[in-house]
């Protein structure tokens, strides 16, 4: 069994913050070296601990940050200083806006999930793993509110609904035989979703998960940010 990943947890909320620790803790896959309120808190712990992964709140009030982009702001920073260390944001807000400005600088090492997930610990170990390893995660809800969005400016692509199931997985950071697991598909019938969104939506095909987490934000990002 692999060591668990070392990680650190920041919200300015108590309860919060511990009950993800201790659920973090309970599946046995992570241990929580660090538990802090504040985005400066959440800096210096990192520094000092050096976890593998960072969970932050996207929202953590006081001293010079962004209000309202604490946990975005310190996550940049933690990229910035410690390119090994990968960062997941827990976020209230489904607008794909918050989500695009955690990835202005690159989806590496980044997933924007929304706090609910919290509450499904299998969605949260795996954006936390994918993170510990360089990979991406946008949460697929939030794209589902880009698919919307396109559609409302005309700009819809004529995904089938299968498409658009996968699109969210894709999104996910997961592989084909990922999302073959969680949609109960053969991996052939994903490879062809997969072949045909890249298609409709006039993109590269590749299968570095990375990548494409990257491409399909590029593609269905707002042309006015």
């Amino acid at each position: 069994m692999p060591e668990p990943i070392r990680a650190v947890v920041a919200d300015d909320h108590y309860l919060v913050r511990e009950g993800t620790r201790q659920l973090l803790e309970l599946s046995g896959e992570v241990t929580v070296v660090g538990a802090v309120g504040d985005a400066d808190e959440l800096l210096d712990a990192v520094r000092r601990l050096e976890p593998q992964v960072v969970i932050t709140d996207i929202r953590m009030p006081g001293g010079e940050w962004r209000q309202g982009f604490e946990g975005i702001d310190a996550a940049h920073r933690v990229r910035s200083g410690h390119p090994g260390i990968g960062v997941v944001v827990l976020s209230q807000f489904s607008d794909a806006l918050f989500a695009f400005e955690l990835f202005k600088h690159g989806t590496a090492g980044f997933a924007y999930l929304l706090k609910d997930r919290v509450g499904d610990l299998e969605e949260l170990l795996g954006a936390i793993r994918a993170v510990a390893g360089g990979g991406s995660v946008i949460d697929p809800q939030v794209v589902e509110g880009l698919l919307a969005r396109r559609e409302v400016r005309g700009q819809g692509d004529s995904l089938t609904p299968r498409e658009r199931d996968v699109l969210r997985e894709m999104a996910h950071g997961r592989s084909n035989a990922g999302i073959a697991r969680a949609l109960h598909l053969s991996i052939s019938s994903v490879e062809k979703n997969v072949n045909a969104i890249f298609t409709k939506l006039g993109l590269e095909n590749s299968g570095d998960v990375h990548r494409r987490v990257a491409a399909v934000l590029a593609y269905l990002g707002p042309s006015d940010r």
